[in-house]
């Protein structure tokens, strides 16, 4: 069986983890597998927004328990290369150019934290836990932290992450790590809302709008980046894109994209 189902449906991709089995805990080969679906997304403009998505009771667990065997015997040099290929795998999904959205249908503990918070949105059923659980194995959330902290905020993260509580969907939503909450029957109609939203907008823009989002991302707000927020904002309102958006609006009529 696949690590991943990759599906299309119109302009909106969904990959899912497919290892139901281990409650889609990753290893090596997942690891490898998201981080070339996700690279290769870079150059598709026939995906608008992707849904990062799991199949069975859990989202996902953390790491596989026979690749943490593997791993307990690896010299220093090879958990380097081994933690390389995880942060990688984050980083392209974190500055994959398409939105990202968590639909999140089960549990979601430790790396498995790190994948939700890689992605743009998320939305979760009520009855999902989360738990940081690495310090209870005497490891720490590293590759996943930085990520997990701009998600959840730093004062939370020093909670979650020195104690290994469990948290439930509802105290997610109240650190804003996930974005909304709802009943496993409404999840899809909720996550389908948000992909609505996103692929209704200008594409070039949403693209645009990432790449920006990340640039600012807890940076000082100094001339240097005033700057380069005006600049931002010049280069897409003298776009095509931009032009055309502007006019539609003005004219009250759809955008060349809704057309």
């Amino acid at each position: 069986m696949a690590a991943l189902h990759i599906s299309q449906q119109g302009s909106v991709l969904t990959i899912a983890l497919n290892r139901p089995e281990v409650r889609n805990a990753f290893n090596d080969e997942v690891i490898q597998e998201l981080t070339h679906a996700f690279h290769a997304l870079g150059q598709r403009t026939d995906v608008r927004a992707v849904v990062l998505a799991a199949v069975g009771p859990a989202f996902c667990a953390g790491a596989d328990l026979n690749w943490m065997r593997r791993m307990a015997d690896y010299t220093r040099a090879e958990n380097v290369a081994d933690a390389g290929a995880l942060a990688a795998m984050l980083h392209a999904i974190y500055t994959c150019p398409q939105p990202t959205i968590a639909r999140i249908q089960g549990d979601v503990y430790a790396g498995g934290v790190g994948l939700v918070a890689v992605c743009d949105m998320a939305v979760s059923i009520d009855s999902a836990t989360y738990c940081l659980s690495e310090v209870k194995l005497g490891l720490i959330p590293a590759t996943i932290g930085p990520y997990v902290m701009r998600a959840m905020g730093a004062r939370a993260a020093h909670r979650y992450f020195l104690t290994a509580e469990k948290f439930d969907a509802a105290e997610a939503h109240r650190l804003g790590f996930v974005h909304a909450v709802v009943p496993a029957a409404l999840l899809d109609a909720k996550v389908d809302e948000l992909v609505q939203s996103v692929v209704s907008a200008g594409p070039a823009a949403v693209r645009a709008c990432k790449g920006l989002l990340h640039e600012v991302a807890e940076q000082e707000i100094n001339a240097a980046l005033i700057a380069r927020t005006v600049d931002a904002i010049a280069d897409i309102r003298t776009s095509p894109e931009g032009r055309e958006g502007v006019q539609s609006f003005l004219q009250k009529r759809k955008p060349h994209w809704l057309v």
